[in-house]
């Protein structure tokens, strides 16, 4: 199927609409988007209709004062565009959720106003979709799934560029050396241009209960055979106790599943595609991996098979589990004040080996196998803003390394920017133990710069990411279909893949 740029916009927005007012479903709806050739990550696909679970933010921590420096240009920079308000359109993001209550600063600080709509993801496609249709200029600013980096790169400013181009603009102190390298190759940069900024990351850490492991003697694992014993031990004598060794995300059906099945993938040498671009989770490597996850499936709560990233979270939160391989945004909830487990987890570096990790060349549609399951996003200027100035100036501020850190004490999320890692107010809270705490960053800084793993870059993956897949491997886990064969489940998703690969036209 073809289509025209415009006949192809009209059909997303039309198909967004549709999903929302619930006249489609979200298969049809990421089937149509795949129809359309229109990326979306499976991450972000799995939000659809749904929110994150990152817990009660501090948003106390994260109010301050602007470094003098900054508030003196945006005084300054700001006056031509005093009264002016910009407008920018997001999903529920920890960063933008922080940023909505902070907006205020910024406004007393140039006089720019600035309206945030935080709407379901399908609707921030179909809002940017239909702007850059008819280059309106009714959103200043766009957040930008990883996926539709391409999709979105002629309507948006490349940041680098307009910050050479607009030195009176320019605020001082910018550094774009300081986002994180693989944070910009992985989320905001195509075929050389920065289409935004790098403003989300959830990815795998792992994290541990350090009372329960204390407890029974257990060194905190370090590869996929520690954390097997390690989880079936704690089972064993804390089950009556409610404690399990872990919790998963594998609800059927839901993306959260495929995200679990993959990392078990990826952790036992295996991939999801192979250089043919053949599905190869059905060979030796990738039936270890799920045999492995269905093995912790006897060591987690009965509610794990409907559970998803929420579910999830809420048995870290209430004490239920001990070790779980997950987001890492879970962690300042799990410690917060509210926490039932208040200051008990801690965090290291995603689960490795004894198996390699399968080379990239030995992959298909740009899979990146390593440790630590990623997702992301970007937030862009739009070259139809009537606003650009305005807008260029609050993109700055929100994008800057004050705000990027203070975004960060109030909890959630992973900061963009390197130095925000070191930032004395972030160090200040390292060892905390309660809400706005510090002390895992480290670690996501170093899992981000060496073990970011990512899924097939192919316009059909989100829908086989948050159907086909977690569907079957639903049935296979909850004993409706496959007879607990792993092999014989992961044929039959290598059938289904291969042939929507195949009638894609993808090799």
């Amino acid at each position: 199927m073809s289509f025209r740029t415009h006949d192809k916009q009209r059909f997303i927005i039309d198909s967004a609409n549709d999903f929302t007012n619930k006249r489609i479903s979200k298969r049809d709806f990421l089937r149509k988007m795949g129809m359309a050739g229109v990326g979306m990550s499976a991450f972000a696909a799995g939000s659809l209709g749904g929110f994150r679970s990152f817990g009660n933010m501090a948003m106390a921590d994260a109010h301050g004062e602007t470094p003098e420096d900054v508030a003196n240009f945006l005084r300054e920079a700001g006056k031509p565009f005093a009264g002016t308000t910009i407008r920018y359109t997001s999903e529920s993001t920890p960063p933008t959720v922080v940023l909505n209550q902070l907006k205020s600063e910024f406004t007393e600080l140039t006089g720019i106003n600035v309206e945030i709509e935080i709407v379901p993801l399908e609707q921030v496609l179909a809002k940017a979709t239909q702007d850059v249709q008819g280059q309106l200029g009714t959103y200043d600013l766009y957040y930008l799934d990883q996926a539709w980096t391409a999709t979105f790169s002629r309507d948006t400013i490349d940041p680098r560029e307009y910050y050479a181009d607009k030195p009176d603009l320019a605020m001082p102190g910018f550094d774009f050396d300081d986002f994180s390298e693989p944070l910009v190759e992985g989320i905001s940069l195509y075929q050389d241009k920065w289409i935004g900024l790098p403003f989300d990351i959830p990815i795998f850490t792992l994290m541990y209960r350090k009372d329960i492991l204390e407890k029974h003697g257990i060194a905190v694992p370090k590869t996929y055979e520690d954390f097997t014993q390690a989880v079936e031990l704690i089972t064993a004598a804390e089950q009556e106790n409610g404690i399990y060794g872990t919790g998963l995300q594998a609800k059927s059906g839901h993306y959260s599943l495929e995200c679990d099945w993959s990392q078990a993938v990826w952790g036992h040498g295996g991939s999801i595609f192979d250089a043919d671009k053949m599905f190869s989770g059905n060979d030796a490597a990738g039936v270890e991996g799920l045999e492995w996850y269905m093995n912790l499936l006897a060591n987690a709560p009965a509610n794990s098979v409907a559970a998803t990233w929420d579910g999830q979270w809420q048995m870290g939160a209430s004490g239920q589990i001990a070790l779980c391989q997950s987001w890492a945004e879970f962690f300042p909830g799990w410690n917060a004040d509210d926490s039932a487990v208040k200051g008990l987890w801690e965090m290291t570096t995603p689960l490795q080996g004894p198996s390699n990790l399968r080379g990239r060349d030995a992959v298909g549609f740009g899979e990146i196998p390593n440790w630590g399951h990623q997702g992301g996003s970007s937030i862009a200027l739009s070259r139809y803003s009537s606003n650009i100035d305005a807008a260029w100036l609050f993109m700055q501020w929100a994008c800057s390394k004050d705000i990027m850190t203070r975004c960060t004490l109030a909890g959630g999320f992973a900061p963009m920017r390197t130095s925000s890692y070191n930032d004395p107010r972030i160090l200040e809270r390292q060892n905390l133990e309660g809400s706005g705490t510090t002390r895992h960053l480290g670690t996501v800084l170093e899992t981000i710069n060496n073990y970011m793993a990512s899924e097939p870059d192919m316009a059909i993956w989100a829908g086989l990411a948050n159907n086909e897949i977690p569907t079957e491997l639903g049935k296979l886990l909850t004993g409706q279909d496959y007879d607990g064969n792993a092999k014989a489940c992961m044929d039959q998703i290598a059938k289904l893949v291969d042939q929507q690969v195949a009638e894609a036209e993808l090799r």
